[in-house]
């Protein structure tokens, strides 16, 4: 157990020591024959064979047929794919197809890999499992309240013996809020989708770690709690503030999430080495997978096939770690509600 410690410990070691990397702007971006494409094509609507409706526009430049959005269907106007959005997306895999020929690796366009889209979806794999993630938190959550108030005895004034009970239902709230958040930018990124999905994603790591912090060290009595809770809860306020009214800045919430995220990782694990919890191996597994999770969130690397990269497969091994996450908590709960009936006894 201690060897395994050990190896969580270096492997934790070198992700922080990514942390510090720099961003560098997408390649793309400068690509001369990518701009040029751009550039024709809002002047003419049209990229090769593929022409835009809402990309025709008049001597004064307003567009001939009114504004694009009032041009699609109800059912299409969500996607927001206005005349440059169009010319982007389909200059990029022009572009891409062009480079693929030649044996040039995929590179980046605005931020992001050449994804394909799927009626509309700019990433559809990262949408269906940010929604299958969604479902599992909903039904761990669902679980873990049944157990607490039909299955496990309470008190005479109704209330749970487990003493975390509104800690993990908050906690409930905030990952479904993220999955949520999550499926609706890999939809569609636009600034405000963004802006929920940053805000949304930092707020549950950041109370993740105030979580993580209250159940190891086992803080029980309010003032406790709020000596730990506030400064976090002011950290994360701060930086969500920053984020939507400031800079929307990806490359420092992506520090700020990892910095988190690896000190409630370190936390449990050192808490699984020492406490003698029956199902202390859940926690193994679920630290063993956060560390898999930083170290997707370091190594980008393009999608294959345009659909797989390393954010989907981050998703995707979310949704067995919900799982478990869960399954420990309701473990955890059955746990501690025996040992208090067994001290009031």
């Amino acid at each position: 157990m201690n060897q395994m410690a050990l190896c969580c410990s270096i492997l934790l070691f070198l992700a922080l020591s990514f942390l510090v990397s720099s961003l560098h702007a997408s390649e793309g971006d400068a690509d001369p024959i990518y701009k040029a494409c751009l550039g024709e094509c809002e002047i003419s609507g049209c990229v090769g064979k593929i022409c835009f409706q809402h990309c025709k526009f008049s001597s004064d430049g307003k567009p001939i047929d009114g504004p694009w959005y009032l041009q699609e269907p109800l059912y299409h106007k969500w996607k927001q794919w206005d005349c440059r959005a169009d010319c982007q997306y389909h200059c990029m895999i022009a572009r891409e197809e062009q480079r693929e020929k030649r044996g040039d690796k995929p590179i980046k366009y605005h931020g992001k890999w050449p994804f394909q889209r799927v009626y509309g979806i700019q990433e559809p794999v990262a949408v269906a499992f940010s929604a299958l993630s969604l479902a599992v938190q909903f039904h761990g959550w669902l679980s873990f309240f049944i157990l607490l108030n039909y299955r496990l005895p309470l008190r005479h004034d109704k209330r749970t013996y487990y003493e975390y009970t509104g800690l993990w239902h908050v906690y409930a709230v905030l990952a479904m809020n993220f999955w949520f958040w999550s499926a609706i930018f890999h939809c569609r990124a636009v600034e405000l989708t963004k802006k929920l999905d940053y805000s949304s994603a930092v707020a549950l790591v950041g109370y993740s770690l105030i979580l993580a912090i209250l159940r190891v060290f086992n803080l029980r009595d309010e003032g406790s709690r709020v000596m730990v809770a506030a400064p976090l809860i002011a950290f994360v306020t701060t930086h969500i503030l920053y984020l939507n009214f400031y800079k929307l800045d990806y490359g420092l919430n992506m520090k700020v999430c990892m910095a988190m995220g690896v000190a409630q990782i370190l936390i449990w694990g050192v808490w699984a080495v020492v406490t003698c919890h029956p199902s202390r191996w859940k926690v193994w597994l679920f630290v063993v997978g956060g560390i898999l999770l930083v170290f997707l969130g370091i190594y980008d690397f393009p999608p294959y096939k345009g659909f797989v990269d390393s954010n989907a497969l981050w998703h995707a091994i979310s949704i067995p770690l919900t799982y478990i996450c869960w399954s420990f908590v309701q473990d955890d709960a059955e746990l501690s509600t025996s040992t208090l009936l067994k001290k009031t006894n």
